[in-house]
């Protein structure tokens, strides 16, 4: 007998805005249309809209020096390969951490059970 399974959660397929879904949302915001609507149109989560739309959010300046933001989208797709390139490091960092125990383990005898400090 096969038990049925009665998962509610649905399966995550966590995905990268494109830059060309940068330009669609620029294309539409322009257009006036509600960060749900875009949401939907893409296929995306909300939330998902609403960060990119602060990412790429850019105060600029008028020639009588007041200021408004606007929606760029390479603004956007810098901020993203700045924060994926920080991420790279930090992953970098983890590794040379694991290795560096891993050594101690292996040819030091280190024990990872330990939980006496001195």
């Amino acid at each position: 007998m096969v038990a049925k399974s009665k998962s509610t959660t649905t399966v995550r397929s966590f995905k990268h805005l494109s830059s060309f879904e940068r330009g669609q949302i620029d294309a539409l915001l322009k257009e006036g249309k509600t960060k749900r609507y875009i949401a939907k149109k893409l296929g995306r989560s909300p939330s998902t809209i609403i960060r990119e739309i602060k990412r790429g959010t850019v105060v600029q300046r008028r020639s009588d020096l007041s200021t408004y933001e606007a929606y760029f989208p390479d603004a956007g797709q810098a901020v993203y390969e700045n924060n994926r390139s920080n991420s790279k490091r930090k992953v970098n960092q983890v590794k040379d951490f694991l290795k560096f125990v891993e050594d101690k383990i292996l040819h030091e005898k280190w024990s990872i059970g330990s939980t006496q400090y001195r």
